[in-house]
This record gives C-alpha cells, sequence and structure tokens, in this order.
C-alpha cells in the first residue's frame, strides 16, 4: 500500500449542496401551519390543497396573514369535452371540480392559490362570503358558469345570462355551438410570405411579377 498523499481523484467525492427554494420552504410552511392537505409549487405558484370540509376554516386562517383576497373560480376535470381538442388519456384522468380561491400579502409578494376538490356530481361547497365579502361576486360567477353551490349563499342569481337560460357554459360538456360555426379567434389560415427572384427582384405572394 502506498503511502503517498492522496489526490484529488482519490478522494471520496461530496454531494453536491442543493440550494435552498424559498417557494418551495414557504409552500411547506404554510401548508403545515393551516393543517392543510398538501401542496404544490410550479411555475413559480404556490398551491395549497385543502379538505373541501375545511374550506373556510382554512381560508379564514390563511387570510389573517394574506388579507387581500384576488379571485375564486373553479376547474372542470372532465373527460366529456364537446367542443374543441379532447383530453389526451381520458382513462388516467380522475374527473371533477376544483374551486381555487386567490389570497396574498399586502406587504410583501407572499400569496398562494388554495384549491378544493369537488365532485362532479352536486357540486357543493360552503360560501366564504359570512367572513370575506369580496367573495359573493365570484361565487355567483362560478355558480352561473359551472354550476357549483356555495352553501350560505343566498344570492347566486346570475350574472351574465338570462334569468331562463338553460346550462353552465364553462362546463367542458357545454356545447359552444358559435364556436362549431366559427373557429376560435386566431384559428385562421395565414398566407405565407412573398416569394423573393433569385435575381434580387421580389415577387408577388402569387408568383407574379412586380409592377
Amino acid at each position: 500500500m502506498s503511502d503517498a498523499p492522496e489526490t484529488s481523484a482519490d478522494a471520496p467525492s461530496e454531494a453536491p449542496v442543493t440550494a435552498a427554494d424559498p417557494l418551495e420552504d414557504y409552500a411547506i410552511s404554510l401548508a403545515d401551519r393551516l393543517g392543510a392537505m398538501g401542496h404544490v409549487v410550479e411555475f413559480g405558484t404556490v398551491r395549497i390543497l385543502v379538505d373541501a370540509d375545511r374550506w373556510v376554516e382554512t381560508i379564514v386562517e390563511a387570510n389573517k396573514d394574506l388579507p387581500f383576497f384576488s379571485w375564486l373560480s373553479a376547474i372542470d376535470w372532465s373527460k366529456d369535452v364537446e367542443v374543441g381538442d379532447g383530453v389526451d388519456d381520458p382513462e388516467s384522468l380522475d374527473e371533477r371540480f376544483e374551486v381555487i380561491c386567490r389570497l396574498s400579502s399586502v406587504e410583501n409578494a407572499d400569496g398562494a392559490h388554495f384549491v378544493a376538490t369537488l365532485p362532479r356530481e352536486n357540486p357543493t361547497i360552503a360560501s366564504l362570503t359570512p367572513h370575506i365579502g369580496g367573495a359573493a361576486w365570484h361565487e355567483r360567477e362560478a355558480h352561473e358558469m359551472f354550476g357549483i353551490m356555495f352553501d350560505g349563499n343566498d344570492h347566486l342569481v346570475p350574472l351574465y345570462l338570462p334569468d331562463d337560460f338553460q346550462g353552465n357554459p364553462l362546463l367542458k360538456s357545454y356545447p359552444l355551438i358559435s364556436r362549431e360555426v366559427k373557429p376560435w379567434p386566431g384559428d385562421v389560415d395565414v398566407e405565407g410570405m412573398p416569394e423573393v427572384d433569385p435575381d434580387g427582384d421580389d415577387e408577388t405572394a402569387d408568383g407574379g411579377g412586380g409592377t
């Protein structure tokens, strides 16, 4: 065995040091404090996963440190898509609604999306309006567009649609007849750029010579 000093090539390599992620740390701390079901950090956004039965309790507690209520809305996770592209792998999709509320700080960049999952059959969740008055408009919109019920909000009247309107237009299963007749803006044929003559003379788009 050689008595030569151990070279750097022979020395055991140290595990790389991973820089702390302040956003991940914040998400963990917030989820733990609120007793949430979990958290997700994606695209620079913190999502706190909330038990639907503890929706109001969790939002009210979070609102103490995040007093700015930005918005409330929903997502329809459905395999049934009436118009547009369908789901890539429908068999793997867990059909559900997600109700989402955004709270933020007024002093720094702290903030999070709070997400509760509801079943597609009879989607119902407690209303935030007794505690956050600004939620009333958003809950009315989510009820009108998705059919979600908010217990405790007794003013779930239409915001945009006639009183006798049937259906919820933001459901993926809702037939958007106007989009079947006319493609969504931007989904149009675009003409190619005019070709350029090898000799340096521009040609028109249909190949004719310029004047």
